[in-house]
């Protein structure tokens, strides 16, 4: 089980895509028009063979709309897992208790949207490829729009929380990967070649996500178009978008 896909959600879907393109050196690889049916438009792009999504409600009734109320603001909004073991996945968080809201069964791939209040505050989508390499919500061509100059990978993503301990442990159950304690209030659960952070609510937005963290190749390339969009930086650390990415 790997982490595959960040999804945030924004107002202003061009500016915010514009920023993370220029700033992590990234290409859209498609937008998506079956997101119409949450009420969405949407942009993917590839960080190596993982990927970063922006969605913007198109209907003010769609539940992104609700979240950017919620959370007062673009941030995080989704968290895609790829597990090779989908069927015995459902099996388990449905013996939990734990509610899906959509499930869709093609042939190159599988999703499985977990209801975000059994999942404190992220949705988290448990999919399945076929084959692992592929990926069908990047479109057909995603392959062909990997840009590795500036940053390669997507490898942790932050989740932050009232009681991260009790969330990370929650998590932990619907993953059935172990967590550990890595400082006090700051646990994680190791996925292959990524990992899940629980932390304790930085900036009283509430429990979601509250960031990424990017393999950077370029550094000071990176960090030099940041400032120059006016973006909040630090030596480890850019946020855009209302998502803290971090630096490693």
């Amino acid at each position: 089980m790997r982490l595959r896909q960040v999804v945030l959600v924004a107002r202003d879907l061009d500016r915010v895509v514009g920023d993370l393109t220029a700033v992590l050196g990234i290409e859209v690889a498609f937008n998506d028009p079956s997101v119409k049916e949450f009420g969405l438009r949407n942009a993917v792009m590839p960080i190596g063979d993982t990927f970063l999504e922006v969605v913007s409600p198109i209907d003010p009734r769609a539940t992104a709309e609700r979240y950017l109320e919620r959370r007062r603001g673009d941030g995080g909004y989704m968290l895609i897992v790829q597990s090779r073991a989908l069927d015995r996945d459902r099996a388990r968080v449905s013996a939990m208790g734990v509610r899906t809201v959509w499930k869709a069964d093609l042939a190159a791939i599988r999703g499985t949207h977990l209801h975000p209040k059994d999942t404190g505050g992220t949705l988290l989508s448990i999919d399945d490829a076929n084959p692992p390499e592929s990926w069908q919500w990047a479109g057909p061509q995603w392959q062909q729009r990997v840009h590795r100059e500036v940053v390669d990978a997507i490898t942790a993503a932050e989740i932050q929380a009232r009681d991260p301990g009790v969330l990370a442990k929650r998590w932990s159950e619907i993953l059935d990967r172990p967590g550990r304690e890595l400082s006090p209030r700051w646990f994680e659960i190791t996925l292959d070649s990524s990992a899940l952070r629980f932390v304790e609510d930085r900036d009283g937005r509430g429990e979601g996500l509250a960031g990424f963290d990017v393999r950077v190749a370029d550094r000071r390339a990176l960090l030099r178009s940041a400032r120059s969009r006016g973006l909040p930086t630090s030596d480890d650390a850019i946020t855009i978008g209302g998502a803290r990415i971090r630096l490693v």
